[in-house]
């Protein structure tokens, strides 16, 4: 009697030989993880070979769209059209979605982001919108609808049926040593994505010291795998490779991070958060065939008030304080622990994924998912790439609740920048990736 073999050994067998898998045994695997029906074990297995034998783009394609398929879609764009997405690979300092959101909104093109939560040395959209007191995060696809309708934007966080595939293979991403797969990658942030349905996405994909894939090299390879699948499952996509080498801004932490984007929304931002938050909505608003959308008109909206005025608009929508918005109040911890420049000289390299997760470690973000966040605590960087310092000269700032361990604090932020006789100041967007 022949006995047969089961077909989860057969898929992993066929990957772990280096096979390209058929569509239908890739559709398997992403059921599977949505009803259970294969143990962690066998999903464990099934990342491990995937993150050695790799996926070519067919197979990254079906899987993003099995792991799409495995939840509800919302199909936006058949309702809202020229519907606008964005996506950062994620950085310290990274707020350009709290600005890009209203911005563009204020200009005539409807945005809807998904957003999530912050873990190690980036920060979450979602937990720094919640310092608006009030504002409901919560999105459903007719609730979504309605703000649309009513603000032409809508940010927040999807229900649990979205891309159920994806939650469990996520979760098991983390403890299998399988994080770092690109299209393993492509296929979990595309997934999401493009539940909503929008006619287009534009990505901002960091690298740099701060970047979750520092090698640009692997940036660009991430930046043009998404820009491909997401093509290929009908997305109109690109990408900008982008500077993550020291933070984005002048501020990093909930609050300030949320005081500084609603400065750039009143045209007073900081100079490379504004450049980078034009162009990304400049791309985005052309991908959606929003040709009038230039960089003239949305720089006129910060200058003008508009983009302010509209994220109050949509803020209201989504049950924020009216009284708070009137008059916004942004907390910062009370205690300043400084690094001072050790020789004169040239600031040639920050060590910023380290002051990232020094900044969580201090109460502003989560190491492991269980932690709490304190909106209060906040990293002021006072220097950039390539700027002359003298002996002495402050660096950086960490805002703290208390300063028992002052001495220690301060030498190991200090130790996030380098001083040298020479250093450059990199190119904020270096490269776009298009289909």
């Amino acid at each position: 009697m022949v006995i047969p073999v089961p077909k989860p050994y057969r898929i992993l067998a066929s990957k772990r030989d280096g096979e390209p898998l058929l569509d239908e045994a890739i559709h398997e695997v992403a059921s599977a993880a949505a009803d259970g029906s294969w143990s962690d074990a066998q999903l464990g297995a099934f990342l491990m070979a995937v993150a050695i034998r790799g996926l070519d783009r067919r197979e990254t394609a079906t899987l993003t769209r099995a792991m799409l398929e495995s939840g509800e879609s919302w199909g936006l764009s058949e309702l809202v059209p020229g519907l606008v997405d964005k996506h950062s690979t994620g950085g310290v300092g990274d707020k350009v979605s709290l600005i890009l959101g209203p911005l563009l909104a204020a200009c005539g093109v409807p945005v809807v982001m998904l957003t999530g939560r912050g873990l190690g040395h980036t920060g979450g959209t979602a937990d720094k919108l919640e310092v608006v007191p009030g504002l409901d995060l919560a999105l459903t696809r007719a609730r979504t609808l309605k703000l649309l309708d009513s603000t032409a934007l809508a940010i927040g966080m999807a229900t649990e049926s979205i891309a159920p595939a994806d939650r469990k293979l996520y979760a098991l991403r983390d403890v299998t040593g399988t994080v770092e797969s690109i299209p393993l990658i492509t296929a979990s942030i595309l997934s999401k994505k493009l539940a909503t349905g929008a006619a287009a996405i534009t990505f901002d994909v960091k690298t740099g010291s701060g970047a979750f894939l520092p090698d640009p090299q692997d940036g660009r390879v991430l930046a043009a795998l998404l820009v491909e699948t997401a093509e290929a499952v009908g997305i109109h996509a690109s990408a900008l490779l982008t500077d993550m080498s020291q933070p984005l801004g002048r501020w990093s932490g909930h609050s300030v991070e949320l005081r500084e984007s609603l400065e750039t929304l009143e045209g007073r931002g900081p100079q490379d958060l504004t450049e980078l938050t034009l162009r990304l909505s400049a791309e985005a608003a052309r991908l959606a065939g929003h040709a009038e959308v230039e960089r003239e008109r949305l720089q006129r909206a910060l200058e003008d008030g508009s983009a302010r005025e509209h994220f109050d608009r949509w803020a209201l929508a989504q049950g924020a304080s009216a009284d708070w918005l009137q008059k916004p109040q942004f907390s910062v911890a009370p205690q300043a622990v400084s690094a001072e420049a050790p020789r004169a000289g040239v600031v040639s390299a920050v060590a910023t994924r380290q002051l990232g997760f020094l900044l969580a470690e201090v109460g502003g973000g989560r190491r492991v998912p269980e932690d709490s966040i304190d909106p209060e605590v906040a990293l002021e960087t006072l220097v950039r790439l390539g700027e002359p310092v003298e002996v002495g000269q402050p660096l950086a700032r960490l805002w703290v609740q208390s300063v028992d361990h002052s001495a220690e604090l301060a030498g190991r932020l200090r130790e996030c920048f380098t001083i040298a006789d020479s250093g450059e100041s990199p190119r904020l967007i270096q490269d776009r990736i298009l289909p």
